[in-house]
């Protein structure tokens, strides 16, 4: 399985509004600017998130976009189920699959691809914005540290 750029920059981009903003409205060409993502694709990116109930918008001058809940309350596992469905290294394995394979009941490596989506999904799910917010913002307070 391969995260692809709509996963990776919608978790950019809803980690920068948690470091930069939490519960404050923010345009998308702020994000665009900061994290070097096309404001165009974030458009995009943005209409499956507020479907989703992620964030939120507010049109006009001091409208923008804000997340919905509080940073800890999203987690990474949110984020990327709705921009990139299930994650699972195979298809057999996802539940809402209509159809399964036809070695579903004797394959012998279906155990360890369940195992890893459980696993991936345990990791993703204890993570939050919040969590991804503090390590950058700690990750800035060591680079900013100089010896003598």
């Amino acid at each position: 399985m391969k995260i692809s750029t709509k996963g990776q920059y919608g978790l950019v981009a809803l980690a920068d509004m948690a470091i930069y903003g939490e519960r404050d409205y923010i345009n998308l060409k702020s994000i665009s600017e900061r994290q070097g993502i096309s404001d165009k694709y974030l458009e995009q990116l943005f209409i499956h998130l507020k479907r989703s109930g992620i964030i939120e918008s507010l049109r006009g001058a001091q409208g923008g976009y804000r997340l919905s809940r509080d940073a800890d309350k999203i987690s990474v596992k949110d984020v990327l189920n709705t921009l990139e469905g299930p994650l699972a290294l195979v298809d057999c394995i996802v539940e809402t699959k209509e159809e399964r394979c036809n070695q579903f009941d004797c394959c012998v490596t279906r155990v360890l691809w369940q195992k890893i989506m459980e696993e991936l999904n345990s990791i993703t799910d204890a993570i939050s914005l919040a969590d991804l917010a503090k390590l950058f913002n700690e990750e800035q307070k060591g680079s900013n540290e100089y010896f003598i």
